[in-house]
């Protein structure tokens, strides 16, 4: 590798990190609230936060890693024609065509990486937090109660357990308080266990115990009851999504899906790494300037193009999913045309011309 090639690729990398450090932070904020909003509502386990958060991150690559790369490239070759190393380049002989191999090295590897993310970790990370989230519905372990320890409920209310099962779904000797409607409810039982009805409906079913309940702003009026069984109810799980469902299925289960869903899902995992290769082509003539323009012109119609290509990708999944497009077309609509214009400016960038004849 020339000094050259091994300067502007240092270039590009470097670049190329810092914008996607800068989008990652952006992007963790939207991530971070869903989560939480999931928490507090008690469907999801706090101790969950951090594995969920990472796994979204991996099924959200292959939406960030060619924005990072375009910007990245953008930046980096914006800025060699800022400091006038482009036009020492070129009175030396380096066209942009020569600047392709060191783009190369960087763009080949990253838009494997989108592949990898987008036909195999995200649809894996999609599945392992699916059956994360589902272990954690139905185990009260993994819900946050655990033994010797007062736990909150997310309802309101606090619940002690001398004792839980390996399994986390029988308990014994259960100690539970809580205030509902101007009432305060102070239980007390043998043993335990958890119950389900549906999905995502939970109780703690509790047995041999007593119950005291009175109100909770002052008074005498208490009551005292013996119960043999009683359900208390616990924060609804998270929704979970059907193991049939194409968005978690393998991509090789994909081709033989007759389904439009299927196709819609499978081409939406094809066409992320061809945009990227498309937009990263389109980088070196979008940051071409000249000596008086501004130094980052064309970084706004870069965005642009960015936003309107994943907004149609967007849009042309649902077309195939309402079997308003054939699968068999897909979106080779839009990558193909799109990486033929990429190739088209590529080829064209720095071509003097033709002088026009004047009489």
């Amino acid at each position: 590798m020339s000094k050259l090639d091994r300067y502007l690729l240092r270039d590009f990398v470097q670049s190329f990190l810092a914008t996607l450090i800068v989008l990652l932070v952006v992007s963790v904020g939207g991530v971070l609230v869903d989560i939480l909003g999931n928490i507090a509502d008690g469907r999801l386990p706090a101790r969950l936060l951090f594995s969920q958060l990472g796994l979204q991150f991996i099924v959200y690559m292959p939406l960030i890693l060619p924005l990072a790369l375009m910007l990245g490239l953008l930046l980096a070759t914006a800025r060699l024609y800022r400091d006038s190393e482009m036009a020492v380049l070129t009175a030396i002989g380096v066209g942009p065509k020569r600047l392709l191999r060191p783009v190369l090295m960087i763009v080949l590897p990253v838009v494997g990486l989108i592949g990898l993310c987008s036909l195999w970790l995200g649809p894996w990370a999609d599945r392992t937090g699916e059956q994360m989230i589902e272990d954690a519905n139905r185990s009260l372990v993994m819900a946050g109660l655990e033994a010797g320890k007062f736990t909150p409920l997310p309802n309101g209310g606090v619940v002690y357990l001398s004792s839980v099962s390996p399994s986390g779904t029988q308990l014994g000797r259960v100690f539970l308080q809580r205030e509902r409607e101007g009432q305060i409810e102070v239980m007390s039982a043998e043993r335990g266990r958890m119950h389900f009805e549906g999905d995502r409906q939970r109780y703690l079913e509790l047995e041999s115990g007593h119950q005291i309940e009175g109100p909770s702003g002052g008074g005498l009026d208490y009551k005292l009851m013996t119960f043999a069984g009683n359900d208390v109810a616990l924060p609804d799980g998270a929704v979970t999504r059907d193991k049939n469902d194409p968005e978690l299925l393998p991509t090789g289960q994909l081709f033989g899906d007759p389904r439009p869903e299927a196709q819609a899902q499978l081409h939406s995992r094809i066409t992320p790494p061809l945009i990227a290769l498309a937009f990263a082509l389109m980088t070196l003539p979008l940051a071409r300037s000249s000596p008086r323009q501004q130094r980052y012109g064309r970084m706004m119609l870069a965005f642009l193009a960015y936003l309107v290509g994943m907004n149609l990708m967007f849009i042309g999944t649902g077309w195939i999913a309402d079997g308003k497009v054939p699968g068999s077309l897909g979106l080779w609509w839009l990558s193909l045309p799109l990486l033929g214009l990429a190739l088209w400016m590529y080829f064209r960038d720095g071509r003097l011309s033709r002088p026009r004849r004047t009489a």
